[in-house]
């Protein structure tokens, strides 16, 4: 069975440098896209970074050059670096896999089969 397990939600300041991570259980296929989403309060989940098969990297407009997605070789564990926090990057971060084969920016709800439960992000200025 999939499962998704996201840590290093914690608070921080505006200006500030975070790294989430996700473990990857139940398979390690490489030809899957991983993505994190995030929920602000209030607002939709909406992609933020995915990263598929040898490395091809998207972004949503409103971290592109803050924010780096990553895995480890042995695609186990999926990574956020982000960086010069803003406070609207407050909210709920979770690690997404489309679970099959797919080619391309993996940023859509529609595409997505395996969530995790979550991560707080809190950003404070």
């Amino acid at each position: 069975q999939v499962q998704l397990v996201e840590s290093g939600g914690v608070s921080v300041q505006a200006g500030g440098s975070l790294r989430l991570s996700c473990g990857i259980f139940g398979y390690t296929y490489s030809t899957v896209c991983m993505a994190w989403f995030r929920q602000a309060p209030g607002k939709e989940r909406e992609g933020v970074a995915s990263i598929y098969s040898v490395g091809d990297t998207y972004y949503a407009d409103s971290v592109e050059g803050r924010f780096t997605i990553s895995q480890n070789n042995a695609k186990s564990t999926l990574y956020l670096q982000m960086n010069s926090l803003k406070p609207e990057a407050t909210g709920m971060y979770y690690c997404a896999s489309t679970g099959r084969w797919f080619r391309g920016a993996c940023l859509s709800h529609d595409v997505i089969n395996y969530w995790g439960k979550g991560t707080l992000v809190t950003v404070s200025t």
